[in-house]
């Protein structure tokens, strides 16, 4: 028999169940719909519905409706989250350091206490292990973030093991010391809190690594960027043992007479085959969600989703040639005016940042001859790469003419840093300076990086462009940002991680005596003189301009606000608003209901924003390659100004 729904939703075995992919692919949706439907299913069991994304959707998506009583809906708060982690472990941790370091009470607390920018994967990961550990739910249903930042919670164990590896270093001194004095190797109340934590992140290891207890749903819509990030997200689950079983492939469009949607229907049967041809996916079932003409929200829409899926066949699409628009815009765009250096381009996952950034860089590039323009990612999932149909790196690549693009490696940047650091250790142990203790006090020195913050990696990145910057090997930088809460927790870093360095350096002068370490130092004075620069430039309107992408969907008119507001008191100017994917005027049923929402949801934004240019443009299908960007760059950027002769 052919089965009516995917198989999650009616396992009972189930502790676990996780949506993720690229941004913009309906994961809340997913998420929400499939938490009704087994609550309906299962009444005797409690079930959680968690959103770990800094730019929560999941009660923009329910709209109002009231979940069932076995239902629990919640939006993880990373703040609030670390300051009860604060006050529940802040002491212990504390202890262990003041017992394992030659640091003083006044700095340890300082340590223990700091805000740690880039806490929310780790603060979601603990919470849901917190009620994995206490069984206070039958089932955890979780929203993720956008793939790159969902990879980065799953591998939280990692980092975790990491943090208790440098606390197990520092107590070992103690253990050391109370075995000689007292001939007793048994632990205490420090050691049974470090083997605990070790224990409990085991647990939840195991867990997630449990195909009859955990399900991992990928979730992608049936174009090429979301294939290839998709298949990218799948190796890396694929790498780390997480489990998959079904693949959810959202917004199909349907085969008829409207030239648009049986265009479309032809282009998503291509790219679901590119799915399907995957390796890691090959024993997997594909299940196809169509594409609504209203937005999914509320009641009837999310308990009747399930009812619009069915298992996709392996049916090839027939070729259909593209429907001619005659207009691809509407509205004036706004060209970026003399002095402007630096250009974010942003908004919530999956609305064409990517694209907008290319096409932008490339038409700057072409209006200016004369300027070297470099376009960046800071995405954990990059995807230039794709949108250009050509490779891109850690290295700036010349794509055309005076356009370079480079797609930065966080991690390579943080372990430059590490680097450095260890050689110091190297060199202090060689000195032995006053006060240092070979034995233990390396060990604990050695681990002592590993403390840093997450986050702090994306961070580096960004300062990369500084550099650059700095040097002045380019004229204009365009960014294209990660989407809307990993790009405000990006743009709040600076602030965050100065805390961090004053901490350090005041720990490198009041014990200079034992702390001589001149290349990391040295490069945490550069990192901070270049988080200055940062601000300066972000907060400069005639420098820096920010152009949001949004679609005309009720969800990303509230993230859209939100990323608007926060960069107003950031004092980020917001320089236009592009609204994409509008359906163009059509006559069938779908495109008209299509258009129809849309039309309202942009008189939304026209309202709340009458100061901000704002440019509606039309769906045309998946842009990739250099021709089909320039054309777009050309419709976008109309009115050259006075930069294109600056």
């Amino acid at each position: 028999m052919i089965p009516s729904a995917p198989s999650f939703l009616e396992n009972r075995n189930l502790q676990l169940l996780i949506f993720g992919g690229k941004g913009g692919v309906g994961k809340t949706t997913c998420a929400v719909a499939s938490a009704l439907r087994m609550s309906a299913l299962s009444p005797d069991r409690s079930l959680l519905l968690v959103s770990t994304d800094p730019a929560h959707s999941i009660r923009d998506s329910l709209a109002g409706l009231v979940p069932p009583s076995n239902l629990t809906v919640h939006e993880i708060d990373a703040r609030d989250c670390l300051e009860r982690f604060h006050a529940r472990n802040g002491p212990v941790l504390e202890r262990i350091a003041s017992a394992g370091t030659f640091l003083d009470d006044q700095d340890t607390h300082e340590l223990v206490n700091l805000s740690l920018p880039g806490l929310d994967e780790l603060m979601a990961f603990l919470e849901i292990s917190d009620w994995v550990e206490q069984r206070a739910y039958d089932c955890i249903i979780v929203d993720t973030a956008p793939s790159g930042h969902a990879l980065r919670l799953l591998a939280m164990p990692e980092l975790i093991r990491s943090w208790l590896a440098v606390l197990d270093a520092m107590l070992a001194k103690r253990r050391y010391m109370r075995k000689v004095f007292t001939r007793s190797a048994r632990g205490d109340a420090l050691d049974a809190f470090v083997a605990a934590w070790a224990t409990s992140t085991a647990r939840m290891e195991k867990l997630l690594r449990d195909p009859t207890r955990c399900r991992f749903v990928p979730v992608a819509i049936a174009e090429s960027l979301a294939v290839r990030e998709t298949e990218a997200m799948v190796r890396q689950l694929q790498h780390g043992h997480i489990p998959i079983s079904e693949v959810l492939v959202n917004q199909l469009h349907p085969a008829g007479r409207c030239p648009f949607c049986s265009r479309a229907h032809e282009l998503e049967r291509r790219e679901i085959q590119s799915l399907r041809a995957i390796a890691a996916l090959a024993s997997h079932s594909f299940w196809g969600i169509e594409l609504f003409p209203g937005e999914v929200r509320g009641q009837p829409d999310l308990q009747s989703f399930w009812s619009h899926a069915a298992l996709l066949s392996e049916e090839r699409g027939i070729r259909i040639a593209a429907p001619v628009l005659e207009k691809t815009i509407e509205g004036a765009s706004v060209y970026p005016p003399e002095g402007i250096r630096f250009i974010l381009i942003s908004g919530k996952g999956g609305v064409g940042k990517t694209t907008f950034a290319c096409a932008t860089a490339l038409r700057l590039a072409r209006d200016s001859a004369g300027k070297r323009v470099l376009l960046f990612s800071t995405d954990s999932a990059h995807s230039l790469s794709a949108c250009f149909k050509t490779g891109i790196g850690p290295r700036p690549v010349v794509i055309s003419g005076n356009l370079s693009a480079i797609e930065i490696d966080a991690a390579a940047e943080f372990q430059a840093l590490r680097d450095h650091y260890a050689n110091d250790v190297d060199d202090l142990v060689r000195t032995i300076a006053p006060g240092f203790d070979p034995t233990f006090d390396r060990v604990v020195l050695e681990q002592m990086v590993d403390l840093a913050p997450p986050g702090l990696d994306e961070l580096m990145a960004l300062l990369r462009i500084v550099d650059f910057l700095t040097l002045d090997r380019y004229d204009l930088f365009v960014m294209d940002a990660a989407s809307t809460g990993h790009l405000l927790r990006l743009l709040e870093l600076p602030e965050l991680i100065d805390q961090w360095l004053k901490i350090f350096f005041g720990l490198f002068l009041k014990y200079e005596h034992i702390l001589r370490m001149p290349r990391f130092s040295g490069q945490l004075i550069d990192l901070s003189k270049n988080l200055k620069r940062l601000r300066k430039l972000l907060s400069d309107p005639f420098r820096t301009a920010l152009y949001v992408v949004a679609i005309p969907t009720q969800m990303a008119w509230e993230e859209t606000k939100d990323l608007i507001a926060a960069c107003d008191r950031m004092e980020i100017a917001t320089r236009a608003l592009f609204l994409n994917m509008m359906t163009p005027p059509g006559s069938c049923a779908l495109c008209t209901g299509l258009r129809r929402r849309e039309l309202a949801v942009a008189e939304q934004f026209r309202r709340a924003f009458p100061d901000k240019p704002q440019i509606q443009v039309y769906r045309q299908g998946e842009i990739a390659g250099i021709e089909q960007l320039d054309k777009l760059g050309g419709s976008l950027y109309e009115e050259r100004e006075m930069f294109a002769h600056a």
